[in-house]
């Protein structure tokens, strides 16, 4: 999929306040710890996320993505009346029915004839709202559109501290299809697209490319279909298989996506990727063939935080200034399914509006 009148216009984002770190989840784990006498620092060792952040019990994902999407609306001072699409793209959402997206648009006062709804693709969610409203842009349906989507952690993981400390018959293989759900993470980003004539920064969307993998559908799926803070839900995943299949159909899809944007791994000066553990990222970059220091990385402290997890990536490293004027940059998400999607841009300005305190230099280097 080509492009030639969509630019990425703004990031908005909103982190949670509250942060539970690994030692925190082994310490909630310990009956479990002390049966099948694992060590502690475990978790950390095997995924590289200190820690992650959690949303207050019974909070809405469309609060958070309301906030996220009037901080991405703001910050390049865009009038709303242009916005003619609204798609929320997480996994979390408030109910089955309606679309969460209605409460969103609401909240946030968009025009009536704004296009709404929800998508959900597992972790490419909002990467697919991007590829659906940059369509819209260049056949002229509509002047911008805003995508925006808010994970919730919180459910996931407590659900499954719990059910693995009730479970005395689980083994130390069995405990492999939980770490997964550990590592999950909380947080919210929206990201506005506009056409080149009302843009303000020409951060040029130039490519996007798709490919599946549906036979590997099962390694990882959660329960029964649920929705709203009281959900409970369980996840299981084949983390080693996972990585291994989805690489090789992200390599599949890099191969397509260098052909469609003509560059050279080298001509691609910063990439950004869903942020799942640092063996993933590394033999991701790896077998891309692509450069580390090149990348962003923010999973250390906001672990894996699902559909917002390359989008809030990007939003903190062009905060950051990871990315520089000219650049181009590569936006590489790879989800269970097996889904990738890869996004091409030539970036120019960065106009990034939030209101949460980001790590430290310390805690967060780019590129680490």
């Amino acid at each position: 999929m080509q492009y030639r009148n969509v630019c990425i216009e703004s990031f908005g984002y909103t982190l949670p306040s509250e942060i539970v770190t690994s030692d925190d989840i082994e310490q909630q784990l310990q009956p479990l710890y002390q049966r099948l006498r694992l060590p502690e620092g475990r978790l950390e060792l095997m995924t590289g996320i200190r820690e992650r952040r959690f949303w207050e019990p019974n909070t809405l994902p469309s609060d958070k993505s309301v906030e996220s999407g009037t901080k991405a609306i703001a910050a390049p001072g865009i009038d709303p009346n242009y916005i003619g699409a609204l798609i929320h793209g997480s996994v979390c959402r408030d109910h089955l029915e309606p679309a969460t997206a209605c409460r969103v648009h609401h909240g946030l006062g968009l025009p009536s004839n704004c296009v709404i709804y929800d998508v959900s693709n597992a972790c490419l969610g909002l990467l697919n709202g991007m590829i659906q409203v940059a369509n819209m842009i260049e056949l002229g349906q509509i002047r911008a559109g805003l995508v925006v989507g808010t994970e919730s952690g919180r459910q996931l993981v407590e659900t499954t501290i719990d059910t693995l400390n009730r479970d005395e018959t689980l083994s130390r293989s069995q405990l492999k299809m939980a770490v997964a759900s550990l590592t999950i993470g909380s947080g919210s980003c929206a990201i506005l697209l506009t056409d080149r004539e009302l843009s303000q920064t020409d951060n040029r969307l130039r490519v996007a490319t798709a490919r599946t993998n549906t036979a590997y559908h099962e390694l990882c799926h959660s329960g029964q279909d649920e929705a709203g803070s009281s959900m409970k839900p369980l996840m299981q995943t084949d983390s080693e298989r996972l990585m291994q299949e989805g690489i090789a159909t992200g390599v599949d899809t890099f191969t397509r996506f260098m052909n469609e944007t003509e560059w050279t791994p080298e001509e691609i000066d910063k990439t950004f990727c869903h942020q799942v553990g640092s063996a993933h990222r590394k033999l991701m970059l790896d077998s891309l063939g692509l450069r580390r220091e090149r990348d962003f990385a923010t999973l250390e402290w906001l672990g894996n935080t699902g559909s917002v997890a390359l989008p809030i990536t990007m939003a903190v490293g062009l905060e950051a200034g990871h990315v520089q004027s000219g650049d181009n940059v590569g936006m590489l998400g790879i989800g269970s399914g097996i889904n990738c999607l890869m996004l091409g841009a030539t970036w120019q300005q960065t106009p990034v509006s939030h209101q949460a305190e980001a790590p430290s230099a310390e805690s967060s280097p780019i590129g680490a």
